[in-house]
């Protein structure tokens, strides 16, 4: 090995929630468990190191009027990778983000491609809206197109009957989860209401965002098929704000949002107990500010999840889950650093000392 430049982290490594190492070298960009023989310009970081934290419901290039320009994107970028969220997964986006890959001081981002929601049932200028038989077309177009996820809106509300209700008939999103997976995307979507899940889930969907419509009745169900959830919880802290907006036109609606914010944390401390697994994410972009990620953590833990598997939901499980490696010896070097152990205190989260991207210390 000749000489080169070399990151030392010191202190203690999570390499897993029980894994941990005393120190890992950072060499060539790359994760390091051995002392490189030939070094030169040692930099030395202490602290407890985690992997780069997930944020798995982000939505780079997005605000609350649609699609932003690159230089308002790459600044959502940067305001999550201060705040340690290193691996993000873009949960929908009419913004096409291909330009972030080639950027080594910014988080890596998986796509889901841009949302597809039902014609005038979402947020004006975020998603493809489309009918039942464009459905299937629609969700090949965005397998395609994205890093192995799909994004549907599976709910919405629905102007007619005030109040929230399912996107899409049985059948057709049946077609269209065989379809995404047959071209070996996963799929995911936006449900709000009790009454959209059911079908979701036995058509096959791999996750739901949100879920606050799980009740004690669709847990088995969830639990059984392995689907995931990504709760967003601090968005969920915005329903009472939205119910007393919508109050005079749909009052019936705005009662519901109200009754699903009341139990948000039964809901997801009920599918923690019950085996459902449960990854961190934010909901950024749109109206959500982006950097939230340790606001997150804490509210699965004022939820009921135990700090360590909290933890785990924006670090070691969320990456095992997409697919994405973690301080394991030869890992590209995204990690955070932090003074004191945030298995002890998730709110550690909220005050990283380094944060090392791609092998760089870049805050």
């Amino acid at each position: 090995m000749s000489d080169q430049a070399v990151l030392h982290v010191r202190g203690r490594v999570l390499v897993g929630p029980e894994d941990v190492r005393d120190e890992l070298w950072v060499v060539g960009g790359r994760v390091s468990y051995d002392r490189p023989a030939h070094a030169r310009d040692i930099t030395t970081v202490d602290g407890w190191a985690l992997p780069g934290l997930v944020d798995a419901h982000c939505h780079v290039g997005l605000g609350p009027e649609g699609p932003v320009d690159a230089a308002t994107a790459e600044k959502q970028a940067r305001t999550d990778r201060e705040a340690g969220t290193l691996l993000i997964r873009d949960a929908g986006s009419p913004s096409d983000t291909r330009w972030v890959d080639d950027r080594e001081d910014l988080p890596k981002i998986i796509r889901a491609g841009r949302h597809i929601a039902r014609t005038r049932r979402y947020i004006r200028n975020f998603a493809h809206e489309i009918e039942p038989a464009d459905l299937v077309a629609y969700v090949a177009q965005e397998a395609r197109r994205g890093d192995g996820w799909v994004k549907l809106v599976g709910d919405w509300i629905d102007r007619d009957l005030g109040d929230l209700a399912p996107s899409w008939p049985r059948d057709a999103v049946e077609a269209a989860i065989t379809e995404a997976h047959r071209l070996g995307a996963r799929v995911t979507a936006h449900c709000f209401a009790e009454n959209s899940l059911q079908d979701l889930v036995e058509a096959g969907i791999d996750c739901i965002e949100h879920a606050t419509g799980l009740t004690d009745e669709l847990i088995p169900l969830f639990a059984a098929r392995g689907v995931a959830i990504v709760p967003t919880l601090v968005n969920i802290a915005t329903f009472p704000d939205l119910a007393a907006g919508g109050e005079a036109r749909f009052p019936r609606w705005s009662a519901h949002m109200r009754r699903l914010h009341e139990r948000r944390y039964d809901t997801v401390r009920g599918a923690y107990d019950a085996g459902i697994p449960v990854y961190v994410g934010t909901d950024a972009g749109g109206s959500l500010a982006h950097g939230l990620v340790a606001g997150e953590v804490a509210e699965l833990v004022t939820a009921g999840i135990p700090p360590v598997d909290a933890l785990a939901a924006t670090s070691w499980a969320a990456r095992a889950w997409l697919g994405r490696p973690g301080l394991e010896e030869g890992a590209p070097a995204d990690l955070v650093v932090y003074g004191s152990d945030p298995r002890a205190d998730v709110r550690v989260l909220a005050s990283p000392r380094r944060v090392v991207l791609n092998g760089q210390v870049v805050e």
